[in-house]
């Protein structure tokens, strides 16, 4: 496990983002039910309990933060129909934890690729929705973590998102204006993104 790994309430280890990436990428996709029965499977392997709800909460993060993509497994004819699969996102730098390459012997979890065009126009549109939802809210410390994964998502699926940069750094530009930046997240007059 990676240094940014979080504890749940009762002190175990969660998985930290790039090792969910890490575990996701054994198969190429997974469902979150797929990826709980991994962690809790590691964790049996260390002796520990984990909270279901801690893990939950640590894979609602990386998705969050673009670690983790979210696509629809019935779209994606790759899994069920009604639950989304989750697959490594462009913010990741997967790593493989301790005993994780044990997991597909144990798992019985299929091996899915998905088509990386497709998977690329589809996390640009859910990045173009979250750059709405911050530019609506003010949000500049959202607006600052948005920006970093236009980069990375350039460069994880050859994807255009100067756009979005150009709408994020405007809204921010807004944000200073007005005076707004530190009731969204900022604590001084430094700002978190570049202009």
């Amino acid at each position: 496990m990676t240094d940014d790994r979080e504890a749940d309430g009762s002190g175990a280890s969660v998985a930290a983002h790039d090792d969910l990436a890490g575990i996701v990428d054994l198969f190429g996709a997974m469902t979150r039910s797929e990826l709980r029965r991994g962690l809790s499977e590691l964790a049996f392997k260390r002796g520990a309990d984990v909270d279901d709800a801690a893990l939950q909460t640590t894979i609602d993060a990386a998705v969050r933060d673009y670690y983790l993509v979210p696509i629809d497994g019935g779209d994606a004819d790759l899994g069920p129909a009604d639950e989304s699969l989750l697959v490594v996102g462009p913010a990741a730098f997967p790593s493989v934890p301790p005993n994780a390459e044990d997991l597909p012997h144990i798992l019985d979890v299929p091996d899915r690729h998905l088509d990386r065009d497709t998977l690329g126009r589809t996390v640009r549109d859910r990045l173009a929705a979250d750059v709405a939802d911050a530019v609506a809210s003010a949000d500049r410390s959202r607006l600052a973590a948005l920006l970093e994964v236009t980069y990375d998502l350039e460069a994880w699926g050859s994807v255009d998102a100067a756009d979005l940069r150009e709408r994020i750094l405007e809204a921010v530009e807004t944000i200073e204006a007005r005076g707004d930046g530190d009731s969204a997240g900022t604590t001084g007059g430094d700002s978190d993104v570049e202009n």
